[in-house]
C-alpha cells in the first residue's frame, strides 16, 4: 500500500506516566485506511495509552503523531464512566457529539438494532445504571458506532457479550468499510476480522507491526520468542566455558594473564549480544484459592431467586438447590436476565429465596472491580484481606501474579483492568473463602493467564458459583450443577 494509505502515524513517539512508568520508547508504526487492526501486549503494556494518544486525551513526552485532516474518531471504552450512570440513554447518545443532532431517537433505534439491544420497549428515557452489565458493554459499544466514525477504536468489546452479542459484533466488523482498531483477549473473535497486528512490547517498549490474521501473527510472535530463547541458551553455554577457562588461566600467571583476559573479554562480548527475553511472555504462576476451614455440609440453599421479565419488571422463580463443600454450580442465560444483580445479592446476603450457612466467607469477584478500593496501593488492597497480616507471604502471592515492584505501590485506581483483576484473584488467594461468587473472572485477562485461572477454579475445594460467558473457559471448570435462569 501507497505512504499515501496512511490515516496516523506514530514518528519516534515516547510516552510516560512519570520517570518510573515509561510506556513507550521512540515507537514507530502506521495505521492504513480500511485495515483492521488488533492491538497485542501484557495487561499493563499500554494499550489503552496508546488509544489515548490517538484521540489526544494524551500527550507524548516527544516524537510526532500525525492523523490526517477531519478524521472522526470514536472511542468505546472497557467501562461507562461513573458520573455517565445515572443518564438517560437519550443523554448518554447526545453526550457522544459536540452539537446538537436532531433526529438523534431514530440513530439510536438503528445503533440499539446494530448491537442486539432492541427489545419490546423504548430504551430513551431508561437509566444507564438500570442495565445489566452485558447491556451495559453493548451501550458503549452503541455510543462509538453512532458516531460512524473514519476510525472506530474498541477497547475490549467482547467483555460480558454473550455469544449473541459477540456474533452480531463480529458479523458488524466484517461488514464495516472504515478502519478499525480492537483491543481484545478474545482469539476466536479477533480472528474473524483482523488484518495485522500493532504489537507493544512491554520490555522493549516498541511497537512491532504484522501483516496477516491474528492466528498468524501470534505463531510467527512465538517463533522468534523460541529463536531468541534458543539463541540466549547456546550464548549462556559459551559465555560460562569462556569464564571457566579465563579463571583457569587466571591463575597461571605470566603470558596465560593475557588469554584470561581475552577470555574475559569474549565473555562479556557475548553477554552483549544476548536477547532480552520478553517480558509479557510471563505468565501468573500456578496457584490454589485456599477454602475457609471448618466448613462442612451445605453451604448454601437456594428456593426461590428473582430474574428480569419483560419490559424490565422482576419475574420470581421457584428453585431447590443446595450447594455443599466442593460443589459448583454454572449460573447461565443472556445479558440482562439479572446474573449480576442475583450474585450481588447473594455475596450481601440480600438475597431472597438464598440462605449461606452461618460463619461462611464469601469471595467475591466482581465484573466492575467495585469491590476493589480504588483509591488504596495494591500492598494496602492485599494486607486487608488477610486474617494475620504477614507482608511475605502477601508479597509471595503479589509477585505470583506479577504484581511487584512499583506496582505494589501503585493505588488500584491507576492499574490497567487486567492488573485489577489479578489483584482480585490475589484477594481471593489470602482470603481463603468459603464460598466463591465469580462473576465474569475472565474479562480484561491476559489469555496466556486463563488456563492458570481455571486450574486454580478446577481444584477449588470450596462452593462455587459461577458467570462465564467463554465456554472453553468454562469447559476447564469442573462444574457439578447447572442453573439456567431464562429456563
Amino acid at each position: 500500500m501507497a505512504k499515501a494509505d496512511s490515516i496516523i502515524s506514530f514518528e519516534k513517539v515516547s510516552f510516560e506516566y512519570g520517570p518510573n512508568k515509561p510506556i513507550l520508547d521512540t515507537a514507530d508504526f502506521v495505521i492504513r485506511r480500511g485495515t483492521k487492526i488488533t492491538l497485542m501486549g501484557q495487561n499493563g503494556a499500554g494499550k489503552s495509552t496508546i488509544f489515548g494518544l490517538i484521540t489526544k486525551a494524551l500527550t507524548p513526552e516527544s516524537g510526532k503523531i500525525n492523523i490526517v485532516n477531519n478524521l472522526s474518531i470514536a472511542l468505546s471504552r472497557q467501562v461507562i464512566p461513573r458520573e455517565d450512570l445515572d443518564l438517560t440513554v437519550r443523554a448518554f447518545f447526545e453526550k457522544c457529539f459536540t452539537s446538537k443532532v436532531y433526529d438523534i431517537d431514530p440513530r439510536i433505534d438503528e445503533v440499539l438494532e446494530v448491537v442486539n439491544l432492541k427489545g419490546h420497549e423504548k430504551l430513551h428515557e431508561r437509566i444507564v445504571r438500570s442495565f445489566s452489565g452485558g447491556q451495559q458493554a453493548r451501550l458503549l459499544l452503541a455510543s462509538a458506532l453512532i458516531q460512524n466514525p473514519d476510525l472506530l477504536l474498541l477497547d475490549e468489546p467482547t467483555n460480558n457479550l454473550d455469544t449473541a452479542g459477540i456474533e452480531h459484533l463480529t458479523k458488524f466488523l466484517v461488514d464495516y468499510k472504515k478502519t478499525v482498531i480492537v483491543i481484545s483477549h478474545d482469539a476466536e473473535f479477533l480472528n474473524s476480522f483482523s488484518h495485522g497486528v500493532l504489537y507493544l512490547d512491554l520490555y522493549t517498549r516498541k511497537v512491532e507491526q504484522y501483516a496477516g490474521n491474528y492466528f498468524d501473527v501470534v505463531k510467527e510472535i512465538s517463533a522468534r520468542i523460541e529463536k531468541e530463547n534458543r539463541k540466549n541458551a547456546q550464548l549462556a553455554k559459551e559465555i560460562q566455558e569462556n569464564k571457566d577457562k579465563s579463571n583457569f588461566f587466571a591463575h597461571k600467571g605470566g603470558q596465560m594473564r593475557l588469554v584470561a583476559k581475552k577470555m574475559r573479554e569474549r565473555a562479556e562480548a557475548l553477554e552483549e549480544e544476548m536477547v532480552d527475553v520478553r517480558k509479557e511472555d510471563k505468565t501468573i504462576r500456578s496457584f490454589i484459592i485456599p477454602a475457609q476451614d471448618g466448613v462442612v455440609g451445605e453451604v448454601l440453599n437456594i428456593t426461590s431467586f428473582s430474574v428480569i421479565g419483560k419490559n424490565h419488571k422482576p419475574v420470581e422463580r421457584k428453585a431447590k438447590l443446595s450447594l455443599k463443600r466442593g460443589q459448583h454450580l454454572l449460573l447461565k442465560g443472556p445479558n440482562g436476565i439479572g446474573k449480576s444483580t442475583l450474585l450481588e445479592a447473594l455475596a450481601g446476603g440480600k438475597a431472597k429465596g438464598a440462605v449461606i450457612a452461618k460463619g461462611v466467607k464469601v469471595g467475591y469477584y466482581r465484573q466492575d472491580f467495585s469491590t476493589l478500593n480504588f483509591n488504596d496501593t495494591v500492598f494496602d488492597s492485599l494486607m486487608e484481606v488477610m486474617d494475620t497480616k504477614d507482608e511475605d507471604k502477601m508479597r509471595s502471592v503479589a509477585a505470583g501474579f506479577l504484581l511487584t515492584g512499583e506496582v505494589v505501590r501503585t493505588k488500584i485506581g491507576s492499574l490497567s483492568e487486567g492488573q485489577k483483576g489479578l489483584v482480585a484473584f490475589a484477594r481471593l488467594v489470602l482470603e481463603r473463602p468459603g464460598l466463591l461468587i465469580l462473576d465474569e473472572p475472565t474479562n480484561h485477562i491476559n489469555f496466556r493467564h486463563i488456563p492458570i485461572i481455571a486450574q486454580a477454579l478446577d481444584k477449588y475445594l470450596g462452593a462455587m458459583i459461577i458467570v462465564s460467558h467463554v465456554p472453553e473457559f468454562v469447559e476447564q471448570i469442573r462444574i457439578d450443577e447447572t442453573l439456567d435462569l431464562e429456563k
